[in-house]
């Protein structure tokens, strides 16, 4: 009898342990409509719902440092704390002049020094560790997963484009969005972030990460019952030797098996699922600006976003002049010569007007003194490529010798990697650049995750398959890409995706060139690009004949700024078609995209202020578009606020529209 007692005791003491150690946690959005459920058992997960439809169901969390402490599993919750915060701020070169940040937030303390921090914002929820160890720490892995109550159609990048087929980390961040459904994420392969779920109910989810530093960049997999993803992180970089492209990338050939040697305290990288009722709220999307930290630089004075010239993409091919073009002191002085006339901020030097592996060797026959003194004259300013391995070989003395000279700033190229090693490389250049007011394009980049607020001298990148892909890929439908991208890849901030194609072809009639390459879809299409794409620093990919042959669209190009003070999202689908409204001081500028298929549109002009009269310069779409993309329509007509006007738009069509007050 004794020892029946003492069992029921003791089957008593461990359930009431374990009812103990079970917590759950509610976390509601400012405007109720989001619910973040966080329960604490032998492992974290979270929940979210969205006014009572299932965003992401139960998924797990966790994070495994050195000794194979696993920090989420069998935790003790210390204490919680909840508040709401309801502020702005500033940001100044953006598609608005500041953003509001308004969210609730709830911290659970753990015992054994971290905690995890959530929010849930009214557009979306996130997640991050924070640790408080008091010595470095080692991270072997991170836990994230997404699991989802039904079988959705995702639109999904895979890691297509691998610069060393051994190694599935080392990519390019380059690829169309593949439409199928969860289950049949292709087996064994990677995909990186942002990526979408479309929830059949005009709900969707984009997966994003912020605040991305001394860490490794998070991609997802199909985890084993593929009703969702779990994470993959590439393993700290060891051994590297030359290699890729024109042996100027660099190839790991050995890797760790932990994922960075790091503070004991610090912040990790925020986890979100931003969700949207309404296709066109994705385009104009604030959440990786709200997680990342502010600005590290004091004066921001001499940041001068701006379009730019650009050469590679054209083949340096000008014409009807009398020397013979190329990578050379006169051809440079043409473009600058160009950019000045058009009050085109800068001129980009690509490859070839140094050694590739050496950028303090000049090709002889470009006089890079003469061309920064010749574009200073001009108020033109020159930025110059380089490889991420020739910068990094000496970045402090690279960057302290060419800002003395003159230069404005370095198109950094074949970065091809966001292990930790490589994020941390991205943060020294930006501080050593922004040290000697150099700005930063990171072209051969991964995705930004929020360093462009915390160094905002980084006015653009890559990660996206941009009009330079059109040279060489006869089977993408670039239109549709086009109208994907806002919606997705845009979310994570500005893309080099270098639009300004004054060559322009139909589906039937496009085919790649290397020296006079083509754009798909219509003129006005490119048009709209300038204002539908963010790029603080834009190039323009023609060559200045082009553009000359086509000055009435080059002036449009050159008015169109390259940062706002505030954005309407019109209307929009996800991969149909995208209309945004930006607004610089008093001008409004308009831009609008169809993919391949012909649409009507209604442009409701009521993002203008009510009792005023408007001067509309409208580019649209030409009657036989159709048959020849280059035809457009230019017309100036009065509009206001009770304005809506209907437009044709071609296949692979757009429209494009300044508006002044009268």
């Amino acid at each position: 009898m004794k020892k029946s007692i003492t069992l029921f005791f003791a089957l008593l003491l461990f359930n009431f342990s374990f009812a103990q150690k079970k917590q759950d946690y509610i976390l509601n959005s400012p405007n109720g409509k989001i619910q973040v459920n966080i329960a604490v058992n032998d492992k974290i997960s979270w929940s979210v719902s969205h006014d009572k439809n299932v965003i992401l169901s139960p998924s797990a969390m966790s994070m495994t440092l050195d000794e194979n402490e696993v920090l989420g599993k069998n935790a003790v919750v210390l204490n919680s704390k909840k508040e709401t915060v309801d502020a702005s701020f500033e940001t100044p070169f953006y598609k608005k002049k500041s953003v509001k940040n308004n969210y609730n937030q709830l911290t659970l303390n753990f015992k054994n020094d971290f905690s995890i921090e959530y929010r849930a914002f009214d557009d979306g929820v996130a997640y991050r560790f924070i640790t408080k160890k008091k010595k470095d720490i080692t991270i072997q892995s991170e836990e994230v997963v997404l699991n989802f109550d039904q079988n959705y159609n995702i639109l999904m990048p895979y890691v297509r484009d691998l610069r060393n087929p051994k190694d599935p980390y080392i990519s390019s961040f380059e690829a169309h969005y593949e439409n199928k459904k969860i289950s049949e994420f292709a087996k064994d392969t990677l995909a990186f972030l942002p990526f979408l779920i479309d929830f059949k109910n005009h709900k969707k989810a984009v997966f994003l990460e912020a605040n991305l530093e001394d860490y490794p960049g998070l991609f997802v997999t199909n985890n084993k019952d593929k009703s969702g993803f779990e994470s993959r992180f590439s393993k700290y970089p060891l051994q590297e030797k030359n290699g890729g492209f024109n042996n100027i990338n660099r190839l790991i050939t050995e890797r760790a098996d932990y994922l960075v040697k790091t503070k004991g305290t610090r912040n990790f990288p925020w986890r979100i699922v931003v969700i949207s009722e309404n296709d066109k709220d994705l385009a104009n999307n604030d959440m990786v600006q709200k997680l990342s930290e502010p600005t590290k630089i004091k004066d921001l004075s001499w940041i001068k976003p701006g379009k730019v010239a650009w050469d590679w993409w054209n083949d340096w091919n000008i014409y009807n002049i009398d020397f013979k073009a190329g990578i050379n002191t006169q051809t440079y002085k043409y473009y600058i010569d160009f950019a000045s006339k058009n009050k085109v901020e800068y001129v980009v030097l690509d490859e070839g007007w140094s050694l590739e592996d050496d950028i303090m060797k000049h090709n002889p026959n470009v006089d890079l003194e003469a061309l920064i003194a010749y574009g200073k004259e001009r108020n033109v300013g020159i930025i110059l490529w380089s490889s991420w391995m020739a910068l990094t070989k000496n970045t402090e003395g690279i960057l302290k010798n060419y800002a003395n000279l003159g230069i404005k700033g370095f198109k950094v190229d074949f970065l091809d990697r966001d292990d930790a090693k490589m994020v941390s490389s991205v943060y020294d250049i930006a501080q050593k650049a922004a040290d000697n007011k150099l700005l930063l394009d990171f072209h051969g980049m991964y995705k930004p995750t929020g360093i462009q607020r915390t160094f905002p001298n980084i006015l653009n990148f890559e990660g996206v398959k941009g009009l330079e892909n059109n040279k060489w890929t006869p089977n993408d439908d670039v239109p549709l890409y086009d109208c994907t991208i806002p919606y997705i890849r845009m979310m994570a901030g500005p893309m080099d995706y270098t639009p300004g194609a004054m060559r322009n072809a139909t589906k039937s009639e496009f085919k790649p060139s290397h020296s006079n390459p083509v754009s798909q879809g219509t003129r006005c299409h490119q048009l709209a690009l300038y204002t539908i794409f963010e790029a603080p620093l834009q190039m323009m990919a023609d060559s200045p004949t082009a553009y000359m042959k086509e000055q009435e669209s080059t002036d449009f190009i050159a008015k169109t700024p390259t940062t706002f003070d505030e954005t309407v999202a019109l209307d929009g689908e996800v991969g149909q078609f995208v209309a945004l409204a930006r607004k610089k001081g008093s001008t409004w500028y308009l831009g609008a995209i169809t993919n391949w298929n012909s649409r009507e549109i209604t442009i409701d002009f009521s993002f203008l202020e009510k009792g005023k009269k408007y001067e509309a310069e409208i580019f649209s779409d030409g009657l036989n578009a159709e048959k020849a993309a280059v035809d457009y329509k230019r017309e100036i007509i009065t509009v206001d606020s009770t304005s809506k006007l209907k437009y044709h738009l071609a296949s692979g069509g757009g429209l494009s529209a300044i508006i002044q007050s009268k």
